[in-house]
């Protein structure tokens, strides 16, 4: 659970609904393919604040964002950066995966984000031990 989780606008709470139903193909391979039944539970298309995260595990305080194209140029970044930012100020890490790599090597893509999921495991049970 999210401490001091901004109200949940109803818009942006209909939007993420929307992108739930309209996932991207490398969004829709992640989470059918990996995430849905990785041993943690995820949440596609999750509201924090003014932003829409693609996937986020409470348990692991951890959010995947799958990266396109248009995360590449210099304006896309600093938005990108603000985002993490944002999300960091509630405690949480933001891992970030490329279409490409989605594309050309899913296993790894797979093994990396495991390993990433162990992480969290391991640094969130001796932050509370």
């Amino acid at each position: 659970m999210i401490k001091n989780r901004p109200p949940v606008h109803p818009i942006l709470a209909e939007r993420a609904k929307y992108l739930r139903g309209h996932m991207t193909p490398e969004e829709k391979h992640l989470w059918y393919d990996f995430l849905r039944d990785c041993g943690y539970k995820y949440n596609r298309q999750y509201v924090l604040g003014n932003y829409i995260v693609d996937f986020y595990c409470p348990v692991l305080k951890l959010i995947i964002e799958v990266d396109g194209r248009q995360h590449y140029d210099e304006d896309a970044r600093k938005y990108d950066e603000k985002r993490t930012a944002y999300a960091e100020s509630f405690g949480l890490t933001v891992f970030r995966v490329t279409n490409e790599q989605i594309h050309k090597n899913f296993s790894a893509c797979c093994f990396i984000l495991r390993n990433k999921m162990e992480e969290r495991r391991l640094f969130l049970s001796s932050e509370y031990s």
